[in-house]
């Protein structure tokens, strides 16, 4: 990866408000992005995990992978995950991320969303393992998709396209106040990866 600045302009500040969610556009390059893309499209170990919601288990709507520290493993709703060894890629990603942001980071987990029809529910990254006031810096690439945001107490929402290359930093108390989706959809879209990093506290799960 190059080690240019941000390629946007100045972020875009989302929320503010019983948390931090920022937005930086372009944050990879296309030419960055698209090889991104390809690399991890190939090389990641995706699989669909299996979830318990409500005392019902279902494969989830999208494909995963985790990958980290040893020691950074991660567990929500009755799955557990345990990291596998850094790519080149993206530790090489990670290592940029904290340059650009100053934050620190462990492990990521990746989705990949492979058309409109896979999706993430209405949820927070609030689990025990991710302190009370986790930094996560989610990385978009390929095909652009809505991600929603609502305000747990005044139901607030906002909603934003995160597209190829951008990276959206939410931090603070945000997970504690506000929970996200990416909804489906029927539009016809290409498939799309993400990568949220995390810094996971060692030995709590």
């Amino acid at each position: 990866m190059q080690d240019d600045l941000f390629a946007s302009d100045e972020p875009e500040v989302l929320i503010d408000e019983d948390g931090l969610a920022v937005l930086y556009r372009r944050w990879l390059s296309e030419e960055q992005s698209r090889g991104a893309f390809q690399t991890l499209a190939q090389e990641l170990r995706w699989e669909q995990t299996p979830i318990t919601l409500y005392g019902r288990t279902q494969l989830i709507p999208r494909l995963n992978a985790w990958y980290g520290d040893a020691g950074s493993g991660y567990a929500y709703s009755g799955a557990s995950f345990a990291p596998r060894p850094w790519t080149e890629t993206l530790a090489a990603l990670r290592g940029r991320l904290e340059r650009d942001t100053g934050a620190r980071f462990n492990s990521v987990l990746a989705n990949l969303y492979r058309d409109g029809a896979d999706s993430v529910a209405w949820h927070s990254d609030d689990e025990p393992e991710l302190g009370p006031e986790p930094t996560i810096a989610s990385v978009s690439l390929g095909a652009s998709r809505r991600f929603s945001l609502r305000h747990k107490t005044s139901r607030r929402t906002l909603a934003v396209e995160l597209a190829d290359g951008d990276l959206l930093l939410m931090s603070g108390t945000l997970q504690r106040h506000w929970e996200h989706q990416l909804a489906k959809t029927r539009r016809d879209l290409g498939p799309r990866i993400n990568l949220t990093y995390r810094q996971v506290i060692q030995g709590s799960t």
